[in-house]
């Protein structure tokens, strides 16, 4: 395959983004940690590789579904798309979409393993999410649930799901981090439909930053920041008084993104991007540090 079509490919993967999958599954196994329970290696690695290939084939679908309704316009302000641009044709992405789907079922029915039969319930329920975001009759991108879309399985479910495997139980700790590393997650389709709007708003497509406008969009992202790290200042607490410098420098990383967005528009916010996915994963690779050490 060539070097171009290759890149064409990792784009469509969309990899400023990626971090946020492997931040639900350090979450995860931070509260493991800070349980008291040991790890366990093969399904943590299953579950990071699983949360991974779910984004990958929910990035797929955006991508081709958005091109099948009309939705991308060539020369848009993001990051290249590769269907709609020619690059990928709309049969290969297809084909991509569904041989990743596969890949998260097979690695997904090896959790069961672990954690029970039920699972398999769970993962159709992540797999028609993956999809139900972009396609279906009610795309929940195109409808401004997005974000509360991304607050749920990149949150919600992947923190949850993570300390269940490696724990056999759940706590109220552990839904309050997961509601934490969501609303952080949330922050990162945040910037990217704040930087789409203009192109979102013409091609008629509703989102959470063209219903309610880019100075609330930039408000909201400083809030969910400031609201994830103030509901898990105990648990940082409880693994000691020191930790409490990575919510405090993750809170102020936030506010200088947040500042960054009130200064720069279009392709220059693709930056902010990137940046507050690694901040997502900088919270909660943090959090798991600590409740190692």
């Amino acid at each position: 395959m060539p070097v171009n079509k290759i890149k064409c490919w990792v784009e469509a993967a969309r990899p400023r983004t990626l971090p946020v999958s492997v931040a639900g599954v350090a979450a995860g196994l931070g509260m493991t940690l800070a349980a008291g329970a040991g790890l366990k290696a093969a399904p943590a690695l299953l579950c990071a590789l699983f949360a991974l290939l779910a984004q990958i084939a929910s990035n797929f679908a955006n991508e081709y579904f958005d091109f099948k309704a009309g939705i991308d316009r060539p020369g848009r302000v993001g990051p290249r798309r590769g269907v709609t641009e020619g690059d990928i044709t709309p049969t290969a992405m297809r084909d991509a979409l569904s041989g990743t789907l596969l890949a998260a079922a097979a690695v997904g029915c090896s959790l069961i393993y672990w954690g029970g039969w039920w699972l398999l319930g769970a993962g159709v329920v992540i797999m028609l999410a993956a999809l139900a975001y972009s396609a279906g009759p009610y795309p929940l991108s195109r409808h401004g649930l997005g974000e509360v879309a991304v607050e749920v399985f990149f949150g919600i479910v992947p923190v949850g799901l993570t300390y269940y495997i490696q724990t056999g139980g759940y706590s109220l700790s552990v839904f309050v981090m997961s509601l934490a590393i969501g609303l952080l997650s949330a922050n990162i389709l945040a910037v990217n439909n704040y930087r789409d709007i203009d192109d979102d708003r013409a091609a008629g497509k509703v989102t959470e930053a063209t219903k309610i406008g880019p100075a609330a969009t930039r408000s909201l992202y400083l809030a969910r920041a400031a609201a994830g790290v103030v509901m898990t200042l105990a648990l940082w607490w409880r693994l000691g008084p020191w930790t409490l410098v990575f919510p405090a420098l993750t809170l102020c990383a936030a506010t200088a993104l947040w500042r960054y967005l009130g200064t720069h528009n279009g392709a220059a916010l693709n930056p902010a991007l990137g940046k507050t996915a690694l901040l997502l994963l900088f919270f909660a690779a943090s959090f798991a540090l600590c409740a190692a050490i």
